[in-house]
């Protein structure tokens, strides 16, 4: 662990998730199989309303990092909805592989050239998005702190 925290530091860690977020929503819109964006299906929508979750989350972890602060109840629910929204990455991994396999379906039609290194890069950026956001899980727990409530108002000076 202590490799990992000097390659992928909690702010290169946060940084990148971000940027692969805001690169998965830009592709969420992106037709494999004809090279053109659709920006007006309404399936092509439920990506990034869900990556907003993602992105306040980021938020959350760099405020609360940065100012010291101890985790809240709030954050703890937040994290709780990344939980469930970790399923619908695991989904998007499978819907891409998936894509990628019929290739060889398709082969006798008309597939553009960007298929597959498109297809690939989506794949990667879909499947390093569960890692680095366990990662930025990891990083909570020993930056902010766990989730105990118990003894939260004894913690809480609000004269500091």
């Amino acid at each position: 662990m202590n490799l990992l925290n000097k390659f992928l530091p909690w702010k290169r860690n946060t940084i990148i998730i971000g940027i692969m977020l805001f690169a998965l929503v830009i592709l969420n819109f992106y037709g494999l199989y004809t090279n053109k964006f659709y920006f007006f299906k309404p399936d092509n929508y439920i990506f990034p309303i869900l990556s907003v979750i993602h992105f306040l989350y980021l938020y959350v972890i760099w405020f609360k990092i940065t100012e010291s602060e101890l985790p809240d109840p709030k954050m703890r629910n937040l994290e709780y909805v990344l939980y469930v929204l970790m399923v619908v990455y695991v989904f998007k991994i499978y819907d891409t592989v998936h894509i990628l396999s019929s290739f060889s379906e398709y082969q006798e039609h008309v597939l553009p050239a960007t298929f597959k290194p498109i297809g690939i890069l989506i794949l990667v950026l879909h499947c390093l998005l569960p890692i680095l956001t366990l990662i930025s899980f990891w990083y909570r727990k020993r930056l902010i702190g766990e989730y105990n409530f118990e003894n939260y108002n004894d913690n809480l000076n609000i004269w500091q």
